[in-house]
C-alpha cells in the first residue's frame, strides 16, 4: 500500500497522466483541474466541471511544482492564471468534500460519532471506515481498532470531524461499509497527500500499520 492508503496494485478505472511528474496512474490518485472562463485554474475535486481536464498527483510536492513552473499553461496549451494559494485552495476543497460526504452518511444513518457508539459499531456493525481526529489523544485512539477489510484515516482535525457530525468537535467516528464510504476514503487519501508534509497520519487499512 502506498502513502495515503492507495493500493499500488489497484488497476481498475481510467488512467490519467500527471502534468508534474509525467507518471500515468489511475485517476483516483490524482486531482483534476480545469481552466475557468476567466482564465484561472481551478480544482475540480468532484470531477464534474466542464472543460479539458489537467491532472496532478494528489501529492503536495507535485502540486507545488505544477504551480511554481506554471505547468498548467503548457497542459492547457494557452496562457492561464494560477492563484498563488492554489495548494491551499485545493486542501480546503478536499477537506470540504470529505466532511460533506461524512455528513451525508450521518444524515442517512450510516455514520456515528463518540467513543462508546463507535466502539459498539466496531463490535456489532459492518464498519467500512474508522475515523479519528489527527489532534486527538493517542491513548484514547489506541483503544479502538480497525476491523479486517475496513479502512482507517486520521487526517481530519477534531474540529473538521465535528463539522461533519454537526458538533463542535469529534475525536472518534465510524462509517458503515458500502454507500459513501469508498468516496470518503478516496477523498481522505488525496487530502493526506497534501497534508503529509505537515505531519498528518497516513490513511490505510489499519492504524497500527500506518
Amino acid at each position: 500500500m502506498s502513502r495515503g492508503g492507495q493500493n499500488k496494485d489497484r488497476s481498475d478505472g481510467p488512467e490519467r497522466k500527471c502534468i508534474a511528474t509525467g507518471e500515468v496512474a489511475p485517476k483516483y490518485g490524482l486531482i483534476r483541474f480545469v481552466v475557468a472562463p476567466d482564465g484561472h485554474v481551478v480544482a475540480d475535486v468532484v470531477e464534474r466541471l466542464p472543460g479539458r481536464g489537467m491532472w496532478v498527483s494528489a501529492d503536495k510536492a507535485a502540486l507545488e511544482l505544477a504551480v511554481k513552473k506554471n505547468l498548467f499553461s503548457r497542459a492547457a496549451k494557452q496562457p492561464v492564471t494560477v492563484p498563488e494559494d492554489l495548494v491551499e485552495r485545493v486542501e480546503v476543497a478536499l477537506t470540504r468534500r470529505v466532511t460533506d460526504l461524512i455528513a451525508l452518511s450521518r444524515k442517512g444513518g450510516h455514520a456515528v460519532a463518540g467513543f462508546e457508539k463507535v466502539k459498539d459499531w466496531l463490535a456489532n456493525e459492518n464498519v467500512g471506515v474508522l475515523l479519528q481526529a489527527s489532534d486527538g489523544s493517542e491513548r484514547g485512539k489506541s483503544k479502538l481498532w480497525t476491523p479486517e477489510g475496513a479502512r482507517y484515516f486520521g487526517i481530519l482535525t477534531a474540529q473538521e470531524l465535528g463539522l461533519a457530525f454537526g458538533r463542535q468537535s469529534v475525536i472518534h467516528g465510524a462509517l458503515a461499509a458500502g454507500g459513501l464510504a469508498p468516496r470518503v476514503v478516496e477523498g481522505a487519501a488525496k487530502l493526506q497527500g497534501l497534508r503529509v508534509a505537515d505531519g498528518g497520519q497516513t490513511t490505510g487499512k489499519d492504524r497500527r500499520n500506518a
